[in-house]
């Protein structure tokens, strides 16, 4: 008899352990708040990946949904979880759900107001007599959606409240950076000056935050400043991940695209714009994480295949004779020892012009590829080479 569903919890991933036992404690709370089997699974750096979580899971339900433990809506919840998502519904003979990010949501807000009190509390300062100024720091990004959040964030942590006000700053990647947003506040000669982590976990990046945050204590005397303590695993998180389920299980998965560089050709990111794109970064992106053995060397050096390639076996690809071709490519690639993986794939957004095959990182399409191309097409990624004839589309 089949449990009717599971969740799989997705986590980033960490070279440090602590890190990735906070996914694994989070993944426990989410079981026991939904009363569901619940995993947890790594997007990089870490074991078991999100697609070894499902497919743990697969044998037994009928039902998995996979639910991100990020804070936005960037390149890893848009493209790289969906891609496994995708590859798991075609692999298992399941129901696979993705939902999103947890985003912008009132719990994390009285959170993050609950951040600022204890530090408050440190500093033996009170909002509603002193002047507190606060300063949500994030890791920073360079899609805008994620950005644009903590913009929002900082928005909705100021209203109503009684702090002279809050700004948004971030660590790297984007402005404006942490330093620069604190010594642009100590003009206005606040009284306390609370730095609030927006991150999860405990890391080098809050470290940095803290440090930057002493470093200004230091250098301004007349306002003291502390540095608050990250997300970690308060049971709102739990609140907020348990909505994106009930949403992912309802169909009411709402992400913006409006603002999302994927779908919208946005100034500073045109050459981000298009599904394809999204696809190849994210499928570049997995196999350069592919085999994570050699993660306390170099968490970015790993001994993954020189060579992905990805074949369409959704329906229409599957009616035109994908797995054939599956099969003859795998065969010919074995035949010629050729350092390439061979993995099927759900649909490529290329329909009616299958069977489509996907090689990367060269970011080379081919469209209506027949059994009897196999041979032409090992030839071509064992010589690093491409068959012209069969380009549907480079990237």
């Amino acid at each position: 008899m089949l449990d009717s569903e599971a969740v799989v919890l997705a986590g980033h991933g960490s070279r440090r352990e602590k890190s990735n036992e906070q996914v694994r404690e989070l993944a426990a709370g989410l079981e026991g708040r939904l009363g569901l089997p619940t995993n947890a699974g790594f997007i990089e750096l870490e074991e078991p990946s999100i697609g070894e979580a499902i497919g743990s899971l697969a044998p037994s339900v009928s039902d998995v949904t996979v639910v991100p433990l990020s804070l936005f809506a960037a390149s890893h919840v848009k493209a790289d979880v969906p891609l496994v998502v995708n590859e798991a519904r075609a692999e298992h003979d399941i129901d696979v759900h993705g939902g999103r990010h947890l985003g912008v949501h009132p719990a994390l807000v009285e959170l993050l107001d609950d951040r600022v009190a204890d530090v408050e509390r440190e500093l033996g300062v009170d909002r509603t007599d002193d002047d507190v100024l606060v300063v949500l720091c994030a890791r920073g990004s360079s899609d805008p959606d994620s950005n644009g959040d903590v913009h929002k964030l900082a928005r909705l942590l100021y209203e109503g409240r009684d702090f002279v006000d809050v700004e948004a700053a971030f660590i790297g990647v984007t402005e404006p950076l942490l330093e620069d947003a604190l010594h642009t506040v100590s003009k206005r000669r606040p009284d306390a000056v609370v730095v609030v982590p927006y991150m999860l976990g405990d890391g080098v990046l809050t470290g940095r935050i803290r440090d930057q945050t002493a470093e200004f204590d230091d250098e301004y005397p007349y306002a003291v400043a502390d540095c608050g303590d990250p997300l970690g695993t308060d049971d709102r998180l739990l609140d907020v991940l348990a909505d994106r389920f009930e949403e992912a299980r309802s169909g009411d998965v709402s992400m913006s695209c409006d603002t999302c560089k994927y779908k919208v050709e946005m100034d500073g990111f045109e050459a981000d714009a298009g599904g394809a794109r999204a696809m190849l970064r994210a499928m570049t992106h997995q196999a350069a994480h592919e085999d994570r053995s050699e993660v306390d060397d170099d968490p970015h050096v790993h001994d993954a295949p020189d060579k992905h390639v990805a074949v369409c076996t959704n329906r229409t690809c599957a009616g035109a004779g994908a797995a054939t071709v599956l099969e003859r490519l795998r065969q010919a690639v074995n035949e010629r020892d050729v350092d390439a993986q061979i993995t099927r794939s759900s649909c490529l957004d290329r329909c009616g012009e299958g069977p489509n095959v996907a090689v990367y990182p060269d970011g080379v399409w081919y469209g209506s590829v027949q059994p009897d191309d196999a041979d032409r097409l090992a030839t071509a990624i064992e010589d690093d080479q491409i068959v012209s004839d069969l380009v549907d589309q480079t990237l």
